[in-house]
């Protein structure tokens, strides 16, 4: 069972999309909130595998709440998924930053909001390669200069995972490109994630190309 908590200051949306979950037997809505800092008390009460959160809300928006909940031990195992009226912004490529799992628009196909709640459960990133690179190529003019830093603490095979997973390749299309095993080639990703301190392949692939191990049209 998928138990997700849902925080928007909309009670409609809340309501609409409780209805389009409550109906699938694998998904359970635990709770709901309508600021960041009741979804923060009921993510540490509840503990849901995903959250689904508004980006913009009174008081503690839904940036500062996924950063807290990336920031929080005890809160490991949350995933957060955006929700914006808007698509592309800087406050989806913030979120990104501060460790939501990507991001949905509020009008998405119920169909489609329901494969994004299992992928996000899964740990996997709901977000393409292609819509991180426009975000970085937008919001980011040039790396910061110790921003490659980070990938000092990586071995050569870590980095060349991580380039690789930049560019969407899954485990076994690295393993394919890197002619080893898929489950050396996840050990590699999983290692990597470790040290940049990532909490999924969302967050990993931002901070290939913030790093610029990976460049924009590269």
């Amino acid at each position: 069972m998928i138990r997700v908590l849902l925080v928007d200051d909309q009670p409609l949306i809340r309501s609409a999309f409780r209805a389009l979950l409550a109906v699938e037997d694998d998904v359970e809505v635990v709770a709901e909130a309508a600021d960041g800092a009741a979804a923060l008390r009921l993510a540490r009460e509840h503990l849901p595998d995903v959250a689904l959160v508004d980006v913009q809300m009174p008081g503690v928006d839904g940036i500062e709440t996924t950063r807290r909940i990336a920031a929080d031990p005890a809160l490991a195992g949350v995933r957060v998924v955006i929700l914006t009226n808007h698509g592309l912004d800087e406050h989806v490529f913030a979120a990104l930053r501060a460790g939501a799992a990507g991001f949905l628009v509020k009008d998405i196909e119920p169909e489609d909001l329901l494969h994004a709640v299992r992928v996000a459960a899964r740990g996997e990133a709901l977000l393409a390669p292609s819509v991180t690179r426009r975000l970085i190529d937008r919001y980011v003019a040039a790396p910061p200069p110790t921003a490659g830093r980070a990938l000092a603490a990586l071995t050569a095979r870590e980095r060349e995972a991580v380039a690789l997973v930049a560019r969407g390749l899954s485990d076994e299309e690295i393993a394919g490109a890197m002619v080893i095993s898929r489950l050396t080639a996840k050990t590699h990703v999983n290692r990597a994630m470790t040290k940049l301190h990532a909490r999924d392949r969302a967050q990993l692939v931002v901070l290939a190309y913030e790093s610029g191990l990976v460049t924009p049209g590269g």
